[in-house]
């Protein structure tokens, strides 16, 4: 069985070889990609995370009528994608764009995580991605008090400082 490269520009099926259609300076976005591939590396994301295949034949597709702000463009066109993933019963609604095409790879992008999630649990990626900026956020705002309380407490030093300045002369 020939093995898929996937490479900026193209995508290539060949037997044994990458093929390297673009910048030399750019490097491929995905790797060799083995024949029973049970992953996807997410490209463009800052780091590599891998999500669940998706398999065409366990997603139904249907396309509605969006709703929500842009009048006769969203009202009028049949552009919100609509997944399901027939196994889990999970159901994505996409409707961030006025291009169908756009709308069915970010469907798909969020369907990936949401399974990801269904899957492994508190061990997803997505979630463990979550909890440590929430962690991250959090670790800002305790040292971002501690900076005003110690400022707090310096100001209040100072006063100290000059009434006690002040009685003694």
């Amino acid at each position: 069985m020939s093995r898929l490269y996937a490479v900026i520009g193209s995508v290539c099926d060949v037997s044994r070889r990458a093929v390297w259609r673009g910048s030399p300076s750019i490097p491929p976005l995905l790797a060799l990609l083995p024949a029973g591939l049970t992953r996807v590396f997410a490209a463009g994301k800052k780091d590599l995370i891998d999500f669940p295949v998706l398999n065409e034949d366990e997603l139904e597709e249907q396309f509605v009528r969006g709703s929500g702000p842009g009048g006769q463009a969203t009202n009028k066109t049949s552009n919100c994608v609509v997944l399901k993933h027939i196994p889990t019963g999970i159901v994505v609604k996409c409707h961030q764009t006025r291009s169908v095409d756009i709308n069915r790879k970010r469907a798909r992008g969020i369907m990936r995580e949401k399974l990801d999630v269904a899957y492994k649990g508190e061990l997803s990626e997505v979630l463990v991605k979550k909890k440590e900026s929430v962690l991250r956020k959090q670790e800002k705002k305790k040292k971002a008090h501690e900076n005003l309380e110690r400022k707090r407490l310096f100001k209040e030093a100072l006063v100290a400082d000059s009434k006690h300045g002040n009685d003694s002369v």
